[in-house]
């Protein structure tokens, strides 16, 4: 039924859009070109009645001055209708380009509304894939791994610490007590090969075994010679 009436095919914004741009356009044009036709026709008068104005102050005579005064009102006369259609179609011309520019920034309009319901289906789509719960509980674990590190930390510097807690005192009370030691040893060790003996850990009976029968009259070692 609607295509019979001519509703079949209804045309969309854009079309309408753009068709309505078309004429505008097309409708400019003409009266572009009819005002240009206009100022034309105006300069040609224009020129007429100042061509008539010198040939009227040539003229002495009042009755030749008279044909001459007829044509130029009537010359004037015409620039003047011509002067009101150019005025008319001035008016026509400025309201068709506040039509225009009404048209272009409702065209501006379209297109950054369209871009602002792209982009917040862009970001809705983008948002719908993050997890708000899972960020959250990966941060908790960062804090729970930060928190270990500190006390990590925190265990280094406390056994640190108590390696500084030792005094200057103590320390060289210890490395005396090292120094002496050696000089013990060292003193023995002197002794022992100077006099010849076997160190007493060596004069004592030879060592007997969980596993032997015990020895009757274990002689001790001989001293080397």
């Amino acid at each position: 039924m609607n295509r019979i009436f001519g509703y079949g095919n209804r045309k969309t914004h854009d079309q309408m859009m753009q068709e309505s741009s078309k004429a505008m356009d097309q409708a400019q044009s003409g009266l572009s070109g009819r005002i240009s036709q206009l100022d034309t026709q105006i300069s040609q008068l224009n020129f007429q009645l100042s061509t008539m104005q010198k040939k009227i102050s040539n003229t002495k005579s009042p009755m030749g001055q008279r044909p001459l005064k007829q044509r130029a009102l009537k010359l004037l006369n015409k620039r003047k209708q011509l002067e009101a259609m150019r005025d008319q179609l001035d008016s026509q011309s400025w309201s068709m380009s506040q039509v225009q520019m009404t048209t272009d920034n409702l065209k501006n309009t379209m297109v950054t509304v369209n871009a602002i319901k792209q982009t917040n289906q862009a970001l809705k789509q983008q948002y719908s894939k993050i997890n708000i719960d899972k960020i959250q509980d990966m941060q908790d674990e960062m804090m729970d791994l930060i928190d270990q590190g500190d006390e990590l930390q925190e265990v280094l510097a406390m056994q640190n610490q108590d390696i500084d807690d030792i005094s200057e005192s103590e320390l060289d009370a210890e490395l005396e007590a090292l120094g002496e030691e050696e000089f013990l040893d060292d003193f023995n060790l002197n002794d022992s090969e100077t006099t010849g003996e076997l160190p007493s850990y060596l004069n004592n009976a030879m060592p007997q075994f969980v596993d032997d029968e015990p020895l009757e009259n274990q002689p001790a070692l001989e001293t080397a010679n």
